[in-house]
């Protein structure tokens, strides 16, 4: 492969991880459960072709084959998975509560990026050669942000995208790393995240049946409201 080649690859490569960032901040800043499932599809998009092109850059059959298989499993059965087994209000609603407003939710998101960038740049330096482009300081960035996600979003649904979206961060960064990452490992990871999608899923649909919200905070207060009244009982 030419230096020219090799340039252009690592280049389109960085193009797709800092979408991927983006989609990343997106889906923090996002408000519609929807919009939340459609910026993490366009992730996992973008990770399967950072996915192929590294698997160009270093002639690897086994990236090709993590490539193949996030674009199968989360652009297309994840979204299949949650529409069949989720309530279809949770789509429709307009808005997803969340506990900070989204200037200081992105300003927190910011500072997690700026952070993971000062923390993946020596990381990918103690790697090596071996490791190329963004992909690092990125992907533990999408990490962080996912694990952001969770702690500020109050529904079920963008509660599951962003625990997702953690291992869509992990992934890009990993690829970079290990590129003969066996494919038998992205089918069991993919497989168990598949599983969890459709439990989570079942398990609102039939809370939302029961209740009529999947607020994680109003079901903790039902929680409450029901502990007090069995000790009252008793």
């Amino acid at each position: 492969m030419s230096d020219a080649t090799r340039q252009l690859i690592e280049n389109l490569n960085a193009l797709a991880a800092g979408l991927f960032l983006l989609t990343a901040f997106g889906i923090v800043a996002m408000r519609q459960a929807r919009g939340c499932l459609m910026l993490f599809i366009a992730q996992s998009l973008l990770l399967a072709v950072s996915a192929a092109l590294l698997g160009l850059r270093f002639d690897s059959g086994h990236l090709y084959g993590v490539a193949l298989v996030n674009l199968i499993s989360k652009p297309i059965i994840v979204p299949w998975l949650l529409r069949r087994v989720a309530p279809a209000e949770l789509y429709t609603r307009r808005e997803v509560d969340q506990v900070l407003n989204i200037p200081t939710a992105l300003l927190i998101a910011l500072a997690l990026a700026i952070g993971a960038y000062f923390l993946g740049i020596p990381l990918a330096k103690a790697v090596g050669p071996s490791s190329v482009g963004p992909n690092v300081p990125i992907g533990i960035a999408g990490l962080l942000l996912g694990a952001f996600t969770l702690t500020v979003r109050r529904e079920a649904l963008p509660l599951l995208i962003g625990l997702l979206a953690m291992e869509n961060g992990a992934f890009l960064a990993g690829i970079s790393i290990a590129h003969d990452l066996s494919m038998l490992v992205e089918l069991a990871i993919a497989t168990d995240g598949l599983i969890i999608v459709f439990i989570v899923g079942v398990l609102v649909r039939a809370v939302a049946k029961q209740v009529g919200t999947t607020a994680v905070g109003e079901l903790a207060s039902l929680r409450e409201a029901a502990a007090r009244n069995t000790e009252r009982a008793a």
